[in-house]
């Protein structure tokens, strides 16, 4: 063999171990990377009139409406956390966590949604917990709002009504002071564009008002203007000693197009991605602000074709465009699945999905969780994590739920199958994509309650028993599993070679 041929044969050698190599090291976090569980306040604690509590929308529409909750299931009593925090503290060190996604119920703080009536037994609940989490090494992931409005402030109108930005940041204001000296990270709402449907649905979203392609456009306004007063209130007040971060969680499937060479389709996933995650990213996270131009443009024109004197999509001041751009230090990202899109009409008018013009389908051979719409799609995880940083480049990115559905397995390999090849993605999207991601919290760490669909859907690492009135939580086989991981940091070899990456 010529010298020349075997220098290119020893590259070739050196080359494919290298690549070996980096497949190696592609299956680790990085240092500092969180790793934890999710849940919210409403699916887990219970006690929902214990201890000076107000009564939140969720509450009341499945108290008034039974019959939309599965089998009549509420959250009255849902884990109990309230009085089972320790046991729940105990699972997340059982499940190797180093970082909990947890919500403070509005009503269990403020039962009136206003200061005039603060509730010291729900801020002493709330800092049992925070001080329970930091003693056992976790980190508290705070979210301020996750769809449990006061049923007080319904009566006002709720979320479209723009003083609604009004209560929240004096709510925040609260939390802030009473929590800021141990928790670091802040969220100020949980996806926003689903509890907007409770102003566009007749029934199954609290509050269940009818007013569609209208109420559910207004409520994206007040929780914009909301979340960038907060930013700008913890940025100006409280940053400086309290050191900690404020962002908003986002969610979205992954939006394929269906016929992957189709410019339409190519357009289709691009429309869907920013009248959902864009509707409130492009407003926040890029340097134009406002609304996506796509957005404007449809609703303003479908506005005009109705007949109606103004756009249902209501107008940022130039002032309000200016001091809500920019104003987070993560984006948290919930996503569980992915969509096949195409362009076409759907839905009523006037409606969101009218405004979007894009139908959504599914790969009938993609495994399905019990919920109903989590699809086992890892490659389109990968794709959305690209998309969002691409997008928005100058923020890390926090995943902020994540998990599969099943029906109360203990021996829960779907669950095992999707967190694993889950990880993976994420990791390649991290190692190899370069993508600026710095946390996943895994939903969920219990059974919970899964809103109106009660508990038939089960989400957690960790079993509860709802048939036995303590509420015992045991292990299933998906809380070792993901142990290991949180512990060793890696995620197993076999899960990065059957994920497809286009």
């Amino acid at each position: 063999m010529a010298p020349a041929e075997m220098l290119s044969l020893c590259l070739l050698v050196v080359l494919a171990a290298a690549s070996a190599s980096a497949q190696e090291i592609n299956n680790r976090f990085p240092d500092g990377f969180m790793l934890g569980y999710a849940t919210a306040a409403y699916q887990v604690e219970g006690a929902w009139n214990e201890d000076g509590k107000g009564e939140s929308i969720w509450d009341h529409m499945l108290h008034e409406h039974p019959e939309w909750g599965w089998n009549g299931q509420n959250g009255d009593v849902a884990c109990d956390s309230y009085h089972k925090y320790a046991d729940d503290v105990e699972c997340l060190v059982n499940a190797s966590a180093d970082a909990y996604r947890f919500s403070i119920s509005w009503p269990r703080i403020l039962p009136t949604g206003d200061l005039d009536n603060i509730n010291q037994a729900g801020i002493d609940y709330y800092n049992n917990l925070i001080n329970l989490l930091l003693a056992n090494n976790i980190q508290p992931l705070v979210t301020m709002y996750h769809w449990d409005l006061p049923q007080a402030l319904q009566y006002i109108g709720g979320w479209p009504n723009p003083i609604m930005a009004d209560y929240f940041v004096e709510y925040a204001r609260l939390l802030f002071d009473t929590y800021g000296d141990r928790v670091k990270w802040w969220i100020t709402f949980n996806e926003p564009s689903v509890f907007a449907g409770g102003y566009a649905s007749t029934g199954g979203q609290a509050p269940a008002q009818n007013a569609v392609g209208i109420g559910d456009y207004l409520t994206y306004y007040t929780v914009i203007n909301a979340h960038a007063r907060v930013w700008h209130l913890y940025n100006d007040t409280y940053r400086a000693t309290q050191q900690g971060y404020v962002g908003i969680t986002l969610n979205s499937d992954w939006a394929e197009p269906l016929n992957a060479s189709s410019p339409t389709d190519q357009e289709a996933s691009e429309r869907s991605l920013q009248f959902g995650l864009g509707a409130f990213g492009h407003a926040l996270f890029t340097a134009e602000g406002d609304w996506p131009p796509v957005m404007r443009e449809r609703i303003d024109a479908n506005s005009a074709a109705e007949g109606r004197p103004r756009s249902r999509l209501p107008t940022f001041t130039q002032q309000e465009i200016e001091y809500n751009r920019g104003t987070t230090d993560f984006i948290g990202i919930n996503t569980y699945g992915t969509g096949l899109v195409t362009l076409g009409e759907t839905g009523s008018i006037p409606s969101f999905a009218h405004d979007q013009g894009v139908i959504a389908s599914r790969d009938p051979s993609w495994v399905v969780g019990s919920s109903g719409y989590v699809y086992m799609v890892p490659w389109g995880f990968r794709k959305l994590m690209n998309w969002v940083s691409n997008t928005y480049p100058q923020y890390p990115i926090i995943v902020t739920e994540n998990g599969f559905s099943d029906l109360g397995e203990t021996q829960d390999d779907q669950r095992i199958s999707y967190h694993g090849h889950y990880l993976a993605e994420l990791l390649n999207a991290i190692n190899i994509d370069g993508n600026n991601v710095i946390g996943y919290m895994a939903w969920s760490i219990i059974d919970n309650l899964e809103w109106g669909q009660g508990f038939r859907p089960r989400w957690g690492v960790f079993k509860v028993d709802t048939d036995d009135p303590n509420l015992p939580r045991s292990p299933k086989a998906s809380s070792e599993f993901m142990g290991n991981i949180y512990t060793t940091r890696t995620v197993p070899l076999e899960y990065f070679n059957s994920t497809r990456t286009t």
